[in-house]
């Protein structure tokens, strides 16, 4: 929906690929839907679960065995975003390094865009 022919929507890191092909493996997914939510103290947050299959007008994007899957309400949100997964002594997760983001909560969890142009500010 929101993409440029020829250009991932996102990027996948050979880190996140793997652990993405893991996941899909240990439960025999078709591959993990990223899409966004309201909530957090910034406003919206990420999710992701996996999915036997891709929902209409999901943005699919394949690495190296690995397939993400972004859902409709997210593209615009998304684009531009790398995918990578880091593991620390303390904790291990997928990170996103979105271009698309004005401001962030103190822990990291969720997310603030601006407005588009014409639209209604977020809640």
């Amino acid at each position: 929906m929101f993409s440029i022919p020829g250009t991932a929507p996102v990027t996948i890191t050979p880190a996140a690929a793997a652990q993405i092909s893991r996941l899909m493996a240990g439960k025999d997914a078709y591959g993990l839907r990223i899409g966004l939510k309201k909530g957090g103290c910034a406003g919206m947050e990420y999710t992701m679960e996996l999915a036997a299959e891709p929902a209409a007008n999901d943005e699919v994007v394949d690495k190296d065995g690995a397939r993400v899957l972004i859902a409709p309400m997210a593209q615009m949100f998304l684009f531009g975003t790398e995918i990578d997964y880091e593991t620390g002594l303390l904790e291990s997760g997928f990170k996103f390094r979105n271009p698309n983001v004005t401001d962030s909560c103190g822990c990291g969890e969720s997310v603030r865009f601006e407005p588009l142009e014409g639209s209604r500010a977020q809640d």
